[in-house]
């Protein structure tokens, strides 16, 4: 009888067994189309594709890629003052000019690396950084010559 018990659960464990594995093969072999909602297939280059056109859409958005605002020439006369808003930036092109702050604090040469103090001078060339409101650059006092300057951002003559 314990015989006849161990035939059966081992006839009853093989039916299942296969009427499981002929259903996994019935899925398998369904009329799934490739690249459907049931049978995603998705491909490098259309990844690429849509990736692509999410980056298009955030930098429409935030109006990014264009490198910010165009350089201005700026020409400075002798004796004035080239005053600029903070996250300005100023490269020197010609003359000889001096550092100006109402305050202590400088400006920043990102060329160099270094900070200039207010009335010293700014080389030519360098890319100067202003970091706050009410800060810029003057000709040189001992020299005759105005400034010939690129300014990105918002700034005034006084």
């Amino acid at each position: 009888m314990k015989k006849n018990r161990y035939i059966l659960l081992a006839l009853l464990s093989i039916v299942l067994l296969f009427g499981g594995g002929s259903q996994l093969i019935s899925r398998a072999e369904s009329n799934m189309q490739p690249g459907s909602v049931s049978d995603p297939v998705v491909t490098k280059s259309y990844v690429d594709q849509k990736v692509t056109e999410l980056v298009r859409q955030e930098l429409a958005n935030v109006g990014g890629g264009s490198g910010g605002a165009a350089l201005e020439v700026v020409t400075l006369p002798a004796g004035k003052r080239l005053i600029v808003t903070g996250g300005s930036e100023v490269i020197v092109r010609s003359g000889k000019a001096v550092a100006y702050s109402p305050d202590s604090n400088g400006l920043s040469d990102l060329t160099d690396g270094k900070d200039i103090a207010p009335g010293k001078p700014v080389p030519a060339n360098h890319l100067i950084l202003f970091p706050r409101d009410g800060r810029g650059i003057e000709a040189d006092p001992a020299s005759a010559n105005g400034l010939i300057v690129l300014v990105r951002g918002t700034y005034h003559i006084e």
